[in-house]
């Protein structure tokens, strides 16, 4: 009845045919590289005990069998700017995951940091029809909450449930089975730019790679990064990549706030390009081997040899100290935590229990990156790395693959979202064309 609901509902059907095929690929499509990995599913572990409604979404085990790694191209602030270049790119990490694995994959879960990330708090309220809660009451109350006008030209990415109410109860992971009279819900909703994951899943469609899921980059970093004690007392998890950077903050382990901003490593790399006149490469170099934003009497003394590509000896053979060079990357490393702090304040995050920050991503490297952002963000800051899944190569194991990472955690262990229930037919026959307006409005 609705394409929202439906489309949905066919990409969890694809997910849970390509884990019977028993292999399928998780793709982080960002502005500095593209990786995948390739994995392999095994018996069914089952539900894991307070990780959200049930088991409804499908849960199994699953072992990484290939990884592929190249720089990114054609993608801007998370989003695809040429298309073919994109698809090289695409093409290349796909087939490298592929030859290691020594399988063919046809269907592909997606995560991206683009899209311009909206998040809505949303409630509702049912009363229960029997004396205990069912899955048509569950149904039922995510069905009640009233949609926000998300605005054209956007759709919603994911609508999950993070609290039940029963009666007077608060706090509920689970209600059903439960006897009660009244059952309520939050809900949280994220909603994209639409033209974004059109490009995507064209993208993966010119690589003859079917997208069997999407999620929002923020959500997956930070199922990666933070440790479950941070995900249950209230967390954020800042992943500071290539073109952006993204924010998401986490309590009784659901995401409750999603947020991207368009800065990131780029910038600062662009910075040091742009005032030492030197090549974009060099800069990256400049900054991966020499940089940081903490100096001390002894940068001063050190010399660094820029370089240069021009054919002028002299004009090449230049100098310039490790403190000058901290000087040019500090106000913009400042400039990005101080916009996620006015985020963080605009979500409420000094209200939640425990405040405790975690950077990741690549950009999170910096030297001395730990100690500024405790000075502008809180003293709760701690560097991130993402945790460990079987099979996972090596070269996987830092923060600039937070998100792939808990991409893999999603895509075997997805949390039950709105469309994994049957809508109850009365209730569009109810309101059909007030409900239809208010959802599907320009989204599809």
């Amino acid at each position: 009845m609705t394409d929202l609901y439906q489309s949905q509902r066919a990409m969890r059907n694809l997910r849970r045919q390509a884990m019977q095929r028993g292999v399928i690929a998780v793709m982080d499509i960002g502005t500095f590289k593209v990786a995948c990995l390739i994995l392999k599913f095994g018996v069914s572990d089952g539900p894991r005990e307070g990780s959200g409604v049930g088991s409804m979404a499908g849960q199994a085990a699953f072992r990484v069998i290939g990884a592929g790694t190249t720089c990114s191209r054609g993608v801007r602030f998370g989003e695809i700017a040429a298309m073919r270049e994109t698809e090289r790119a695409v093409r290349t990490a796909l087939q490298n995951a592929q030859k290691m694995a020594q399988t063919r994959v046809d269907h592909a879960i997606l995560t991206f940091s683009g899209g311009e990330v909206r998040s809505y708090g949303l409630e509702g309220t049912v009363e229960i029809e029997s004396d205990r809660v069912n899955e048509h009451d569950i149904a039922r109350v995510l069905d009640s909450c009233d949609a926000p006008d998300i605005g054209p030209g956007r759709e919603v990415l994911h609508a999950q449930p993070v609290n039940f109410l029963l009666d007077h109860r608060s706090g509920l992971a689970d209600p059903r089975g439960q006897a009660g009279q009244r059952l309520g819900c939050d809900m949280h909703l994220l909603s994209v730019d639409t033209d974004v994951v059109q490009n995507l899943v064209h993208c993966l469609k010119r690589c003859d790679v079917e997208v069997a899921g999407l999620a929002a980059a923020p959500y997956v970093a930070g199922r990666a990064a933070l440790v479950e004690d941070e995900q249950e007392l209230g967390a954020a998890a800042i992943d500071m990549g290539g073109g952006t950077t993204t924010l998401s903050i986490f309590i009784k382990r659901h995401m409750i706030y999603a947020d991207t901003l368009r800065l990131g490593g780029d910038h600062v790399t662009g910075d040091i390009a742009k005032l030492l006149k030197i090549p974009y490469s060099t800069a990256e170099r400049l900054k991966t081997f020499y940089g940081g934003v903490q100096a001390t009497g002894q940068d001063d003394r050190q010399q660094i040899e820029i370089g240069g590509e021009s054919g002028d000896w002299d004009k090449d053979r230049r100098t310039v100290t490790r403190s000058e060079l901290i000087g040019i990357m500090r106000p913009r490393v400042e400039e990005i935590l101080e916009e996620v702090r006015a985020r963080l304040d605009v979500a409420g995050f000094d209200h939640l229990p425990s405040q405790q920050i975690v950077l990741t991503g690549g950009s999170s490297q910096i030297p001395g990156l730990d100690g500024l952002a405790a000075r502008i963000l809180g003293q709760q800051v701690r560097l991130g790395r993402p945790i460990r899944v079987p099979g996972l190569p090596q070269a996987a194991t830092g923060p600039d693959y937070a998100a792939i990472v808990g991409l893999c955690q999603y895509a075997a262990h997805p949390q039950d979202e709105w469309w994994d229930f049957d809508i109850p037919a009365q209730r569009f026959a109810a309101k059909p064309l007030k409900r239809a307006m208010k959802w599907f409005r320009d989204n599809w």
